[in-house]
């Protein structure tokens, strides 16, 4: 099977529904993000977090398979797929409340960094943020899956707080934002 297909060089794309859309619509735009956060969380992975943090990471990347499928698939269109989980972002929730339980507590903002692995956690943090924007613009013009912009943002909160976890496996210190007086 050959990788490429000519079929979107015209500028468009194609849905789970076999419908063509194109390649700048909110929806891929949307998409696109979150394709760009499970790569960013690749590289974390691959920058050889402790195992317990690889381990979440993986997690969330499955996750975000369904979340794009999700948006690939408009609602009624195509079709069925796994669809996001209403249970995901509580099983966030749990996360970040088990992580933030052992972390020192936060008593300044913290500049992004620390390990190889926490620094590119940092950065799919916001690549998060911006895909949580872009599922949200979608949803001012078609319907979307309620639960994915609430998934969205409560996966940037997870990701800061598995930086912070990362870096406080490892014994990094953090690095705390001082103002200048």
């Amino acid at each position: 099977m050959k990788i490429y297909t000519r079929t979107g060089d015209d500028g468009t794309t194609g849905l789970f529904s076999g419908e063509r859309i194109a390649k700048t619509a909110p929806r891929i735009e949307a998409h696109g993000a979150i394709d760009e956060l499970n790569s960013a969380l690749g590289v974390a992975r691959a920058a050889a977090p402790q195992a317990e943090v690889g381990g979440l990471i993986h997690a969330v990347q499955r996750q975000l398979f369904a979340a794009g499928a999700d948006l690939a698939t408009p609602a009624g269109a195509g079709p069925a797929i796994p669809r996001l989980a209403d249970n995901e972002t509580a099983w966030l929730e749990t996360e970040i409340d088990r992580m933030t339980a052992v972390l020192p507590p936060l008593r300044a903002f913290i500049l992004p960094g620390g390990t190889p692995a926490a620094a590119h956690i940092h950065l799919a943090r916001s690549i998060a943020r911006r895909a949580e924007r872009d599922t949200l613009r979608l949803a001012t013009v078609e319907p979307i899956h309620p639960e994915l912009p609430v998934y969205l943002n409560r996966l940037s909160d997870f990701l800061f707080t598995l930086a912070r976890f990362e870096n406080f496996l490892a014994g990094c210190a953090e690095d705390p934002w001082i103002p200048r007086a």
